[in-house]
């Protein structure tokens, strides 16, 4: 078993090795890509938030208040929205662990940050600016 990183600690890379646990805070409504469940989560851990991509049946098997365990997850753009996005992917695998205990923040959100690629090494990004302080995709409420 790959060892838990925290949400703060991600970074988007081209490779599923992403192993961490958050609780799940929102989820929008599913949405049909031909054949295809999708749906977007706000997910946070007691370091930062990230939009979480959820598809197929696991649209359905979590709920707010659920905690989560991802393992082997990617953290890339999805191209849909042009953000950076944390998901299972095709090698990756998510399972509920429990529910409703669990400390989280909601800043910052690791999806509104603009990520480019380092300048000392191209297999690399680091975060060059905050694209907004809260999710754009479950805003704060007032």
């Amino acid at each position: 078993m790959d060892a838990a990183i925290h949400l703060i600690d991600i970074v988007p890379a081209a490779q599923n090795n992403i192993t961490t646990t958050f609780i799940l805070l929102e989820k929008s409504r599913i949405k049909m890509k031909g054949e295809s469940k999708t749906c977007r989560a706000l997910v946070a851990d007691e370091t930062a938030a990230v939009h979480l991509e959820l598809w197929g049946e696991d649209c359905d098997a979590f709920d707010a208040g659920d905690i989560i365990r991802l393992e082997k997850g990617i953290f890339s753009n999805s191209g849909d929205n042009n953000k950076m996005n944390l998901r299972a992917g095709r090698r990756g695998r998510i399972k509920k662990m429990g529910e409703f205990t669990m400390a989280f923040v909601e800043t910052p959100n690791m999806s509104e940050l603009q990520w480019v690629v380092d300048p000392n090494n191209p297999k690399k990004y680091i975060q060059q600016a905050v694209l907004s302080p809260h999710s754009q995709v479950f805003p704060p409420l007032p």
